[in-house]
């Protein structure tokens, strides 16, 4: 039977190890319910620490540990869950915990164990150099910070479950229950992971986290002059776009400006004005109270099919499909609705 190893420290959420325990539970009781409740249930798991001792997670809640993580115990699986930290930068500090983690992880992969982790979990694998040459995904606000991190990794931030050489990693918390399923996919097989995600309506195909994903308010480098140019950017969404205007208005060369935009962004400028024009699109759809072409026409799109298909590629999903999920104005005028209705 597998045996499948938890390994939990401080600062982790304490709903990731109890959602992924909870979907092997179910899919032990899915298996005992297809085979007559005979025979033993085919997961076994094991909540592990450093010290053997609970660990306080991010909200002040205390894990309980089975034991201490042994390098050497039989694994079949092992699932790491992502710290819960404000700043990821301050966690590699924290040598107490990565060192003996990552020397662990490496230990258990050499022997065959498959490696699963969900968000930030994936910065603890890529530490360890278990990514290099891979890819891999994680949440979609610390991208940047990874990508700039670990650039021999091949990241697919809008994906939501990545896996190659025995390794899982996904995106957001919710998203360990999607990693705890195909665990179970794995081990027992597709047909019990698929009764169990409908048992638990943990979602099959979830959609990409790119349609979740915002470009942050502020920038994330030191270059004044692509600041200096993003503001512009902003201010003009609706005209066209020359990059020889923007230049000569920031008094430097065209390729002066590719390259420090490249260099601060990872994108080339015209590259990062498409996708500033689809974020300020998602706020506005957000926010509801315009059409999808009056939104398309606010951040520069005259010809509105090409907007809808920028749109669908940045976020898997079209303006209107986007609207209909996250518009603030139609989940306000839905909830009114069904109150009229109780009245």
């Amino acid at each position: 039977m597998p045996q499948i190893r938890l390994w939990v420290y401080d600062d982790i959420l304490a709903s990731s190890v109890a959602g992924i325990v909870d979907v092997f539970m179910a899919a032990n009781s899915v298996w005992s319910e297809r085979n007559g409740r005979t025979g033993k249930p085919p997961l076994q798991w094991r909540i592990e620490s450093l010290d053997g001792k609970p660990v306080r997670t991010a909200s002040g809640q205390f894990v309980s540990a089975d034991g201490p993580i042994n390098a050497r115990a039989v694994a079949d699986a092992i699932v790491v869950p992502g710290p819960f930290v404000a700043d990821i930068e301050r966690f590699f500090a924290r040598t107490d915990i990565l060192t003996p983690l990552c020397a662990a992880l490496c230990r258990q992969h050499e022997r065959g164990a498959l490696l699963a982790s969900y968000c930030t979990g994936s910065f603890i694998l890529a530490e360890a150099g278990l990514l290099d040459g891979g890819v891999a995904t994680t949440h979609w606000a610390r991208a940047r910070i990874f990508a700039k991190r670990y650039p021999q990794v091949d990241l697919r931030v809008a994906e939501i479950l990545t896996e190659q050489n025995n390794i899982l990693c996904s995106a957001a918390v919710t998203t360990s229950l999607n990693l705890a399923l195909r665990i179970v996919e794995k081990f027992v097989g597709p047909q019990v992971a698929a009764e169990t995600g409908r048992l638990m309506l943990i979602e099959a195909n979830p959609a990409s986290q790119a349609s979740y994903a915002l470009m942050e308010s502020g920038p994330q480098h030191s270059d004044a002059l692509v600041a200096r140019a993003r503001r512009v950017m902003e201010k003009s969404l609706r005209e066209g776009f020359d990059l020889g205007e923007l230049a000569r208005h920031l008094a430097v060369s065209e390729r002066t400006l590719n390259r420090r935009f490249k260099l601060a962004t990872g994108a080339a400028p015209l590259q990062y004005l498409q996708s500033l024009r689809v974020d300020v699109a998602k706020r506005l759809l957000q926010k509801g109270g315009l059409t999808v072409d009056a939104v398309g026409e606010r951040v520069g799109y005259r010809d509105l099919s090409t907007f809808r298909r920028l749109f669908r590629r940045e976020t898997g999903l079209s303006p209107r499909e986007y609207q209909r999920r996250f518009s603030h104005h139609d989940r306000s005028r839905a909830s009114s609705g069904a109150s009229a209705a109780v009245r």
